[in-house]
């Protein structure tokens, strides 16, 4: 209460009841002390609520309602244009798709990795700023990526690091807290430091992934359900601190969403 202004409390109060916390994602609120505004992008964890305050500029204009529409009608575009393509030609889905989200988010480079049985990536498909080196082609080893696409498949989500030479601020808890808070779910946690490195080797300074999530084999499944299974990811690389905001990354979920769905 005494961090944001009352109007903002009262929103998140209530979403704080809600069932699915994450579907009100993200709840607009404004400091008390300054007025800035920020979103405010809540999950449950064990011993609470993990409220992730990401700045919102002034100027963005996703943070309108209009701005979040249009967000979503590009988002729509793209997924209908995806849908629009013959069935059967895979390197045609993957480079419409990275074409489609480089004019959706504006990131220098946008790739598409696919992993294959050993667990090893290859780029696919690439978009790129023409001054940039190409990586189409290239297979990276197993140990270089499965560790962030685990993660990320296991939390389905948006990985983006705006700027990986920021320095990581400390995590100050409460001492009544029993345990460590997790984090492994926060928009804002900061990169483990070996994968900044691997960033550094390849002349990026903010990135964005995204999982690439299809149909698995029918025995791995449970209650006759058919197992997930993990076919690659959508890696965005900019050579410059890079945000995008919320509702546009909400946007190209749902495109990744219409991307797995045409691979299968």
């Amino acid at each position: 209460r005494t961090l944001f202004t009352p109007s903002s409390s009262i929103l998140l109060e209530k979403a704080f009841g809600a069932r699915e916390i994450t579907l009100l994602n993200p709840v607009w609120i404004h400091s008390k002390n300054s007025g800035r505004p920020f979103y405010a992008i809540l999950h449950r964890i064990d011993v609470g609520i993990v409220i992730d305050l990401e700045p919102a500029r002034t100027e963005d204009p996703a943070l309108s309602i209009a701005g979040a529409v249009q967000s979503q009608k590009l988002a729509v575009r793209a997924i209908s244009q995806l849908q629009s393509l013959p069935g059967g030609d895979i390197k045609l889905l993957c480079d419409t798709v990275v074409e489609s989200v480089r004019e959706l988010t504006g990131y220098d480079r946008v790739m598409v990795y696919k992993f294959h049985e050993d667990e090893h990536g290859e780029v696919v498909a690439e978009s790129k700023r023409p001054d940039l080196e190409p990586y189409i082609g290239l297979h990276y080893p197993a140990t270089d990526i499965p560790q962030a696409s685990r993660f990320l498949f296991k939390q389905n989500r948006v990985r983006m690091i705006v700027d990986c030479n920021a320095m990581p601020v400390r995590v100050i808890q409460d001492d009544r807290l029993m345990q460590p808070s997790c984090l492994v779910g926060s928009t804002l946690h900061a990169p483990h430091g070996c994968h900044a490195q691997y960033m550094a080797n390849m002349g990026s300074i903010a990135s964005l992934a995204m999982v690439d999530i299809i149909n698995g084999n029918d025995e791995e499944g449970v209650g006759g359900r058919s197992a997930m299974r993990l076919w690659g990811l959508v890696v965005f690389h900019h050579t410059s601190a890079r945000c995008i905001p919320f509702p546009l990354r909400h946007a190209c979920e749902f495109l990744m969403q219409a991307f797995g769905l045409q691979l299968n």
